[in-house]
């Protein structure tokens, strides 16, 4: 093909994580056991509940069109969430209703974003932000956290990384890859330098629901009215409710970016399939103990996936305070053969894992940070003792 393609989309990125996930699942069809830690997603089933809000949506023909930025009904129903939750006031013209909180991500950067804006991320990061900046004509600035620091980013590190051209900085809390969470103080001095330095805040809260160890979390947004002006807060169903084929995310904005963000959804996707809106109306205000419940095992299943990787020699980990994945160090084995293969990377590590052990991990490299790989506890603690069983076998050599 001799046509000039899109520069921008060439530098685009495939996602490392659906890589390694569909590269398991061919596996898998082919009929090899193969234990997956690649997942991002609950495997628990959506709750009852749900479900038939879903199924009554269908039957009373509610298929149809919806307003481009989400029903009033579903807008209500998360105002009155944030409300309960997270001690923000907000009225349905702040809130956008998307595709997934990935969708609401790309609005949110579509709407701020002008020609060569930097956007701060910390390594590392959730494998989509980069390309999510880089789609919107952005430029990703990163910092490089430290795991000693639980993998958060300080004020001296955005002071160093603050230029004239930072538009923004993403907060993601509780963290992919790494499971971190910010406390009430370090949000604070996060929103002080905010507020002080005209940045603006995207803030990923989409694994809200899941802190651990009685921990509660806070939104950035409510530490107080100038924090929230700037901030845009991103959540959604999937995690949470176990919704995330369901595809609803949503977006919380002063009302002047909410109406960019809007916009932009009406000329792209239009409106979030009109069935899992009516859905989430019962997930937000209906019952809530499936997320007790699932809260409860997947804490059960860190506790014992951290142990587990701390007596496996040349492995450690952090014990990580939300979401459901574990950051795994394996600095001990590079430069080492196993199997007749050299851990230089963790492209390396993850290949000898699948391959030789059918464990599928991700490859830290996928996060920016060749140091890790990260395995992720939404599956079956079945499948962990399994899963890491191998792993110990395949590095011990044994």
């Amino acid at each position: 093909m001799n046509l000039k393609l899109s520069e921008k989309g060439l530098k685009i990125s495939p996602s490392l994580t659906l890589d390694i996930t569909a590269k398991a699942k061919s596996m898998k069809a082919k009929g090899i056991d193969v234990v997956s830690f690649g997942a991002g997603e609950p495997d628990f089933n959506t709750p009852d509940n749900i479900v038939e809000s879903g199924i009554n949506a269908i039957k009373q023909g509610l298929t149809r069109y919806t307003p481009a930025s989400g029903i009033i009904e579903l807008k209500e129903a998360i105002c009155q969430k944030f409300e309960k939750d997270n001690r923000l006031s907000y009225t349905p013209e702040n809130i956008i209703i998307s595709n997934g909180a990935k969708h609401s991500i790309y609005n949110a950067l579509m709407a701020i974003i002008n020609p060569n804006d930097e956007i701060i991320i910390s390594v590392p990061y959730w494998v989509s932000y980069p390309e999510l900046i880089k789609i919107a004509g952005g430029v990703p600035v990163y910092i490089k956290t430290k795991e000693e620091n639980d993998f958060k980013y300080t004020i001296n590190d955005l002071d160093n990384a603050l230029t004239n051209k930072t538009k923004a900085i993403i907060l993601n809390s509780p963290n992919n890859p790494t499971g971190t969470f910010y406390n009430e103080e370090e949000l604070k001095e996060i929103a002080d330098w905010a507020v002080k330095n005209n940045v603006l805040v995207i803030s990923d809260e989409i694994y809200e629901k899941l802190v651990y160890d009685g921990k509660e979390h806070i939104s950035i947004a409510s530490i107080n009215d100038d924090i929230k002006k700037i901030a845009i807060v991103i959540n959604g169903m999937s995690k949470a409710y176990a919704m995330t084929g369901w595809r609803i995310g949503y977006a919380a904005a002063d009302k002047k970016i909410a109406k960019i963000m809007s916009n932009i959804q009406s000329h792209t996707t239009s409106n979030p399939c009109s069935i899992s809106q009516y859905a989430s109306v019962e997930g937000l205000l209906g019952d809530q103990s499936s997320i007790v419940e699932m809260k409860k095992h997947f804490e059960e299943r860190r506790n014992f996936m951290v142990h587990t990787i701390n007596n496996i020699n040349g492995l450690s980990c952090k014990k990580p305070k939300g979401a459901f994945y574990v950051m795994v160090n394996f600095t001990k084995l590079k430069g080492k053969k196993i199997k007749n293969v050299e851990i230089n990377s963790s492209l390396d590590f993850a290949n000898l894992l699948l391959e030789e052990g059918k464990v599928a991990v991700v490859p830290g490299i996928a996060f920016g940070d060749d140091d890790y790989i990260r395995l992720s506890y939404a599956t079956s603690i079945e499948n962990i003792e399994k899963g890491l069983s191998r792993i110990k076998k395949i590095v011990e050599d044994k």
